[in-house]
């Protein structure tokens, strides 16, 4: 039997990877020469880093950066075996879940360590880069990333702007003049899912602040700043449009990197399955495997699981989904191509005890097991 795994991680607690491993062990219980290929998936956002060097091939690089809220923190990002494109996850010096939650304030989170870790990328001759933009705690325009990377981003009295939303609220003046030269060969590619505007009620502040500590005073105030943000933008690259579909990810910074580095809007799911060649494998398998930590109504809104089982049907395979719990909604899953669904949860549990790695390493083997107990037996019959 020849089976694709491409499992999404299940966020906070097990890695696209090593839930595809989880899932492979249980398969080998019942199956032990089954011919297995784990797939990883990511959606920009945990773990798209490693999805890509596991699934392409390259290596992991340490960086010390600065952190969302001006702390130093160690960031890792991945250089593909080209030795040219660099692999790069916001999240690693801009992420939320680098913040306790009462700490949480996008008055004053920065992207400026995003910036940073370009830099050392383009030191080690990196020139295309994938950037995924999910799980950022900042909503600072991406000011943070291009003062990083050598832009002047002026208040009233002539000095660079304070870091975070603070310093949209101060600025008066951009210039680009000062940028690293080595910027204007580079090919910049950003991977994000969502298709929010950079101002007004669909945009980054009304949308997502409130997740990143914002109260709704704060909200209507950034939304504001945002606005004169774009106004002053447009005297730098006269095309820039705070209305574009998902340019106000990751607190704006994806219009940053549109009306800056001249980037282009990658669709997640599909960029990476596209890269790791998934449909190769799925095409010559017998049964494809895929899941997310939960299923429910959004699922089928363009997420990596539907985008598996959307492969799997234009070669008629069955898909198997897996995932740590499911919600109402998700047997829409099974009008977009998962013919079956199981979470993985055996008992009642806390949080924590959910979130464990170990403990839904082993629950995801476990119920992967009596799967296929139940698939070798109708098999013998």
């Amino acid at each position: 039997m020849k089976i694709t795994i491409a499992i999404d991680s299940f966020k906070g607690s097990l890695s696209s990877v090593e839930a595809g491993c989880a899932v492979r062990d249980g398969i080998l219980s019942c199956y032990a020469d089954a011919e297995i290929h784990i797939s990883p998936l990511a959606d920009g956002g945990e773990g798209f880093t490693k999805a890509l060097i596991y699934g392409v091939g390259g290596k992991l690089h340490s960086v010390e950066v600065t952190g969302p809220l001006g702390k130093k923190v160690n960031a890792e990002f991945g250089i593909l075996n080209d030795g040219v494109t660099a692999v790069i996850e916001i999240a690693e010096a801009a992420g939320i879940t680098l913040i306790p939650k009462e700490k949480l304030n996008p008055l004053i989170t920065t992207t400026y360590g995003v910036g940073e870790i370009i830099k050392v990328a383009l030191k080690k001759g990196c020139r295309k880069f994938w950037i995924g933009v999910g799980g950022s705690a900042t909503n600072d325009g991406g000011l943070g990333m291009l003062q990083a990377l050598g832009a002047e981003c002026i208040a009233e009295n002539g000095l660079q702007v304070a870091y975070g939303a603070y310093g949209l609220k101060q600025l008066k003046h951009m210039t680009v003049e000062k940028f690293m030269p080595e910027l204007k060969e580079c090919e910049f590619s950003i991977i994000c899912d969502v298709g929010n505007t950079l101002t007004g009620k669909n945009g980054s502040s009304y949308v997502y602040a409130r997740q990143k500590g914002a109260s709704d005073a704060e909200i209507r105030q950034m939304d504001v700043w945002m606005q004169n943000y774009v106004e002053i933008a447009k005297k730098i690259n006269p095309l820039a449009d705070e209305n574009y579909p998902g340019c106000g990810a990751a607190g704006g910074l994806e219009f940053c990197f549109l009306t800056f580095l001249n980037a282009k809007l990658m669709p997640g799911a599909e960029f990476i399955l596209r890269k790791t060649r998934l449909e190769e494998y799925i095409k010559n398998s017998d049964l494809v495997i895929t899941g997310e930590g939960c299923l429910d109504g959004q699922t089928v809104m363009g997420k990596a699981p539907i985008g598996v089982a959307r492969f799997a049907k234009k070669y008629k395979k069955p898909v198997i989904a897996f995932s740590g719990c499911v919600k109402d909604g998700a047997q829409a899953c099974n009008e977009y191509g998962i013919d079956a669904y199981f979470p993985i949860l055996r008992s009642i549990v806390s949080y924590e005890e959910a979130m464990d790695k170990q403990n839904a390493a082993i629950s995801l083997q476990r119920t992967c097991e009596q799967v296929f107990r139940l698939i070798k037996m109708k098999i013998a019959d």
